[in-house]
């Protein structure tokens, strides 16, 4: 998704966003984070309920942000190994305080 640079919506909060908006992609940041490398198969593995096609638009578009490092190894079988970049890493300390909230509040209820 671009960023909507349109008058009202020029804030950094709206350009972060744009760059991390879609349902599986701080997931796929933070399992990169966890992992350090990981390969594409371990990827869809751990998202289970994801399909190849969102898996790969996820990717890609992730990639086209700078979030992460598509490897790509010219073998047979083909393999594909993603790392965060710098950028993405400093995605880290927001996802830490995403889980830390999560953990504190996903037991406890709506009315918490």
């Amino acid at each position: 998704m671009e960023f909507n640079n349109k008058k009202g919506l020029d804030c950094p909060i709206n350009y972060t966003l744009s760059i991390v908006q879609g349902k599986w992609k701080w997931a796929i940041l933070w399992l990169i984070y966890q992992s350090e490398v990981i390969r594409y198969g371990k990827l869809k593995e751990k998202l289970q309920f994801i399909a190849h096609k969102t898996l790969s638009q996820q990717l890609k578009e992730l990639e086209n942000s700078e979030l992460i490092h598509r490897e790509q190894y010219n073998v047979i079988p083909p393999k594909v190994e993603y790392t965060l970049t710098e950028k993405g890493k400093a995605v880290i300390p927001i996802l830490e305080l995403l889980s830390q909230w999560g953990s504190k509040y996903k037991q406890s209820g709506p009315n918490s």
